[in-house]
């Protein structure tokens, strides 16, 4: 079974997708436009009543941080869904951030400062998913291969355990060319490519490694997906 797709929407047959329980209004974390884009596509086209919740104080630095968001809620705007700026105190939550980080700064990525990351991240959406009438929270997180799925998901899960009225939705987002949908989204909408996970440590650790392979540092708000002027790197 499928379902109309929007003009907006890449037009392609898409099983109808239906969240946990039958509800219809789900709150959608998200960390960027190009892990959402598709998961934002794929809910539309299944005429799922969602709303983007941002709140992501682990992006670093503030330059970083502020392209992934302002391409999240162009994305948003562009199909009508309400945005939820959460980080509206930026600094005191990265502040909260790196405490909490303390003592895992040399953890390898997929390692428990990620554990941490999920947690804190996902806490606060559940609760806000809680406070506002929302039965269903998700993420778009797990959709990159990069990520580890079952990290993200077990996270999810204990966020929402504490609230009897909200369910953490596991839907594999990268099934069913889910993961390829995401890079055409990307390369359509001229996303800015990020070059790292996101927080001061990934940073750190991508850029020992492109020394190691006698590669140049991360540019910060240089790279575009589809726009071949921007890559400055072959």
């Amino acid at each position: 079974m499928t379902t109309p797709q929007s003009p907006l929407v890449t037009p392609i047959d898409r099983p109808v997708l239906v969240p946990p329980n039958g509800h219809n209004k789900v709150l959608l974390h998200s960390c960027c436009a190009p892990c959402s884009g598709e998961v934002m596509e794929a809910m539309l086209a299944s005429g799922i009543d969602y709303t983007i919740y941002f709140y992501n104080p682990n992006i670093h630095p503030l330059k970083e941080y502020m392209l992934r968001k302002e391409e999240n809620v162009r994305f948003a705007e562009k199909f009508g869904i309400p945005f939820i700026d959460k980080d509206d105190d930026y600094e005191n939550d990265r502040k909260e951030w790196f405490e909490k980080a303390r003592g895992m700064e040399h953890e390898p990525e997929r390692g428990i400062r990620c554990t941490m990351c999920f947690d804190m991240r996902f806490e606060k959406a559940a609760q806000y998913a809680h406070e506002n009438g929302f039965p269903v929270l998700t993420s778009c997180l797990g959709i990159s291969r990069w990520k580890d799925m079952k990290q993200i998901n077990d996270c999810g899960h204990r966020a929402v355990a504490p609230y009897d009225d909200v369910v953490y939705w596991d839907f594999n987002w990268r099934k069913g060319g889910g993961s390829a949908r995401m890079i055409e989204i990307s390369k359509r909408e001229n996303f800015y490519q990020q070059e790292y996970c996101g927080c001061a440590y990934s940073l750190r650790d991508s850029n020992a490694h492109r020394k190691s392979q006698g590669r140049r540092p991360i540019k910060i708000g240089v790279l575009y997906y589809g726009d071949e002027s921007t890559q400055y790197e072959k």
